[in-house]
């Protein structure tokens, strides 16, 4: 199949209309949050609640408001799991086999097999506890934190890290976002926890045709970002070309000259206008900085780790995106004691044309709702 070249606005609306973000309030119907997780193929989870748990925001700016009991649902019945993809994220079960090589391996973090080392004399009192009492936090094993942990956590905590890492134990809920940890074998369904590790090839070939159907149009530096995939090129690029030889990907050039762009090979290069809508900072449509740059002329920037003179923008800061376009950033927190969605500053971006603020306004308006707070406040 020939190569076409279609402009980048066409891609960019792709894109944007890909992630299938609601026009307006709504509560999300039985079955839609699932749906969602294995639309999108991983949901970024973040400690962070100045406004909302970043898998929440990520997920109600598609579905709307959902009830948070189903999420633990779904995480019980061993139809989603959480572990490492763009970075520890909320997966369909379908990519547990692909993620066994990681987890039969040294885990995503070699340093977790260092735990497993140092304090082994744990390990079976750990499972023994789980397999009696059911799910457990790190708080239920008690311990003290230790300085020669990178993270000050406890030894329990540790043993409890590694042995999710390596598929032994899943989280099966959170209470105050502290993992609940179950064994894998009470919660994965067996057909997934009996299957053979994937082949590596199969792997990185759904991975890739994942990506870029949850994403609409990536490059394919991208799809290594999606997953951060290690390896580079050499290790991707020839199964994204088998996917466009077996008809499942298309590839086409962008009018601004730089890499291609791989899409689905029944898409139409474009797509409809998206509402304006605050976007998580973790969200999926903001994974990849390069990207960001190139389709939107959007410097994506996460500030909360900095002090608060190094700031540009604020705090918590989320973009807002409306048709194709960002066209401004808002630092935003909820004050749930008060009832109110604070707008405590909100930059438009240079050069945006039409009302930004009344964007904002019912962008803002719209995350109230979904949140449960009354009003909006602007500083």
């Amino acid at each position: 199949m020939a190569t076409v070249t279609v402009s980048l606005a066409g891609i960019r609306r792709l894109m944007v209309s890909t992630q299938a973000y609601a026009p307006r309030f709504r509560r999300a119907q039985a079955g839609e949050l699932e749906g969602a997780i294995r639309r999108l193929g991983a949901v970024q989870l973040d400690s962070i609640s100045t406004v909302d748990r970043a898998h929440r925001l990520t997920l109600t700016s598609r579905i709307g408001a959902y009830d948070e009991a189903e999420l633990p649902d779904l995480l019980t019945s061993g139809r989603v799991f959480e572990y490492w993809a763009h970075e520890a994220c909320l997966l369909p079960i379908e990519l547990w086999p692909h993620c066994r090589r990681t987890m039969d391996g040294s885990g995503h973090w070699g340093i977790h097999d260092r735990a497993l080392r140092e304090h082994a004399e744990l390990v079976e009192p750990v499972l023994e506890r789980i397999r009696a009492e059911g799910p457990l936090a790190s708080r239920d094993f008690g311990g003290t934190r230790t300085s020669t942990d990178m993270w000050g956590r406890t030894p329990a905590k540790a043993v409890l890290e590694a042995l999710w890492d390596r598929g032994v134990l899943v989280i099966a809920g959170r209470d105050s976002f502290q993992r609940r940890y179950d064994l894998a074998e009470r919660v994965v369904p067996r057909a997934f926890l009996d299957a053979p590790v994937a082949d590596e090839d199969e792997t990185l070939r759904t991975l890739a045709l994942l990506a870029v159907r949850a994403r609409g149009a990536l490059t394919e530096p991208a799809i290594r970002e999606h997953w951060r995939l290690k390896g580079g090129r050499a290790r991707l690029h020839h199964h994204v070309l088998a996917l466009v030889d077996e008809g499942l990907l298309r590839e086409v050039e962008a009018d601004d000259g730089g890499p291609p762009f791989y899409v689905d090979t029944a898409a139409e290069l474009d797509g409809d206008p998206a509402p304006p809508v605050l976007l998580c900072p973790f969200d999926n449509l903001l994974w990849d900085r390069p990207l960001l740059e190139r389709l939107f002329g959007f410097r994506h920037v996460i500030e909360v780790y900095k002090r608060e003179h190094e700031r540009l923008y604020g705090y918590y800061v989320l973009p807002l995106l409306a048709v194709d376009r960002i066209v401004g950033r808002a630092d935003v927190k909820a004050d749930r004691a008060e009832g109110v969605l604070q707008i405590r500053r909100f930059h438009p971006e240079p050069r945006v044309r039409g009302n930004v603020e009344a964007k904002l306004e019912r962008a803002a308006a719209r995350l109230a709702r979904v949140l449960g707070l009354e009003e909006v406040r602007r500083a």
